[in-house]
């Protein structure tokens, strides 16, 4: 027989081939379409030089114009997040792919972190790309005497927020169409509470919500993994200046629980909305 010799991978082995699967068109589709990196970076500069004249023209101090171009660049993984994670299952449905990762004998979360995998990826060059073009265009001055720290930070954001869209990725496949209006819902909010163009401490301000209410909102914006992060990443990018909502090892320390607790919530979510599937019989209808 053609099959006598076969033998059936491990597990593991299948689940690897599964991440490698669901990463590789992500990251070869940035080689195939070099004018998506073009748009990719060009495009979200242009809501970054409007938050840098602004501050330039109230006199703002030097660094609320870094703070604009290190928060532009991470719009690219909240945006992915939103769109290519926790949308994803939805429109793997609508398509018709989602019956062939049902009956496929690996994991859901393997598919998921597959598509994470590549979707960092291209985020990440355009990340750097949006940095790289507003240091030169803005003159603005980075400093890293801290490196360590700052990869430990961005590692667990990264592994945070892309858990926190695994668990969004079966809740919104069951919610069915509302997925769209729910991530158009969520992008602007999460912009302006998570401190996308501004450090959350301006919270605190007397003149905005005060040091008491100022505190309770950044701790709320705390449980989305990007609100950390950003400001732990200013922290290190930008020392002395006196504008981190907590000390750097406490929200390196809260982000290792934030990606413990979203990678559990993940994976009992997925496993409910398979079980919700096969009891219901309607995970895979188009139209609900």
């Amino acid at each position: 027989m053609i099959f006598d010799d076969y033998e059936k991978p491990s597990k593991l082995m299948m689940n690897l081939r599964a991440v490698f699967g669901r990463a590789y068109p992500r990251v070869i589709g940035v080689n195939r379409e070099p004018s998506w990196l073009f748009f990719e970076t060009f495009l979200p500069l242009l809501t970054v030089a409007a938050f840098v004249y602004f501050y330039k023209a109230l006199d703002a101090p030097a660094q609320y114009i870094g703070y604009v171009i290190i928060g532009g660049a991470m719009t690219a993984y909240w945006m992915n997040v939103l769109w290519h994670m926790a949308a994803q299952m939805f429109w793997e449905k609508e398509i018709g792919n989602l019956e062939l990762y049902m009956i496929a004998p690996i994991s859901r979360m393997a598919i998921l972190g597959g598509m994470a995998l590549g979707g960092m990826f291209t985020c990440t060059v355009r990340a750097v790309s949006t940095i790289l073009v507003g240091v030169l265009l803005f003159g603005v001055t980075l400093s890293l005497p801290n490196p360590l720290m700052f990869i430990g930070i961005f590692i667990f954001t990264m592994i945070a927020l892309y858990g926190m869209g695994m668990m969004f990725a079966s809740l919104y496949m069951l919610w069915g169409r509302q997925a769209v209006h729910m991530s158009s819902l969520m992008t602007e909010p999460i912009y302006l509470i998570s401190g996308f163009w501004f450090p959350i401490k301006a919270f605190q301000n007397p003149e905005i919500l005060g040091a008491s209410k100022g505190l309770w909102l950044g701790t709320i914006a705390s449980l989305i993994p990007i609100t950390l992060g950003l400001d732990g990443m200013r922290q290190c990018l930008f020392p002395g200046t006196n504008d981190g909502f907590l000390p750097l090892w406490i929200e390196l320390l809260a982000l290792m629980a934030l990606s413990v607790i979203f990678l559990i919530l993940a994976k009992l979510s997925l496993d409910y909305m398979e079980k919700l599937g096969k009891q219901e019989g309607r995970l895979t209808m188009r139209w609900q």
